[in-house]
């Protein structure tokens, strides 16, 4: 297996992926908020019938299964960065005869020329270290006349899932936004790198892809059952968790509190439901 994106490749063979193999913030408790995405996506996608499908940052899997559902005579393959998580992947898919996972890079990872009629992804793409290399590579894996759609997040000020357990560990208020992400004391996430809607245009122009199409939609995340199940949640991975490992003067269990304090508005009978912003993205060969 080549690997280019390094970085992300031991995030997500290591603490971030076990994390999500677990079931990510939300758990697999309930059915989350995230399967009214992967629907919204493959609706996009227009996935049925005979499809030959790629799934990109595949994780657990759940994307992948359901696009396997909508093309029974075809194929769904997903690939992913971290062995974690295509471990449960595979565990889901067992029996499923059409239904393969590989472990990969996407910006170099040898897929079959034309090989697709659909590329999806649902917040897999946003990681990429190389993006116009990475979506060439996936405009190559598709036949002419292909489809791509994926889901990234919008910017973070309009992210309150972001927005709110970041002012909480930076003792701030959460408005405005703006000001909550100008304060984060890292570089900016990941995975907002996408976020920015002329810029998702221009990579994928600049990548060969065309009839690109970009709407904005709004899907709520779940982070648990309780406050304290998102709370403990927050400071397991992500931006969160890097703001308490590098202030020496919050500890874990203040950290905690606060998020607690914070995120129990959210809380109902669904869950801790934090609003979100996503772009739904298509565009073709």
């Amino acid at each position: 297996m080549t690997v280019h994106n390094t970085e992300q490749f031991e995030a997500w063979n290591g603490d971030e992926g076990q994390v999500w193999a677990a079931g990510g913030p939300g758990g697999r408790d309930v059915e989350d908020p995230d399967a009214e995405l992967t629907r919204r996506l493959l609706d996009a996608a227009l996935v049925g019938g005979r499809d030959r499908v790629l799934d990109i940052g595949c994780g657990t899997g759940d994307t992948t299964l359901m696009a396997a559902s909508r093309a029974p005579e075809g194929h769904a393959l997903g690939l992913d960065l971290s062995g974690p998580m295509l471990d449960e992947a595979r565990k889901a898919a067992s029996g499923r005869g059409n239904v393969t996972f590989e472990q990969g890079d996407a910006q170099v990872h040898p897929l079959p020329d034309g090989g697709f009629d659909v590329a999806v992804s649902r917040h897999g793409v946003m990681f990429f270290a190389d993006p116009v290399a990475a979506f060439a590579n996936v405009r190559r894996a598709l036949r002419p006349g292909g489809r791509l759609a994926f889901i990234c997040p919008q910017p973070p000020e309009f992210c309150a899932w972001y927005v709110v357990p970041v002012a909480a560990l930076l003792g701030m208020p959460p408005e405005p936004p703006e000001g909550v992400v100008a304060a984060y004391p890292g570089p900016a996430p990941a995975m907002f790198s996408l976020s920015e809607r002329d810029r998702v245009g221009d990579v994928l122009g600049r990548a060969g892809l065309t009839q690109v199409s970009i709407e904005a939609i709004h899907v709520p995340h779940r982070f648990g059952a309780t406050a304290a199940d998102a709370a403990d949640a927050f400071l397991a991975s992500g931006p969160t968790r890097y703001i308490v490992e590098r202030d020496d003067t919050l500890t874990w269990d203040e950290a905690r509190r606060r998020l607690r304090a914070a995120l129990a508005p959210y809380e109902g009978p669904g869950g801790v439901l934090l609003p979100a912003a996503q772009w739904l993205v298509t565009a073709g060969r």
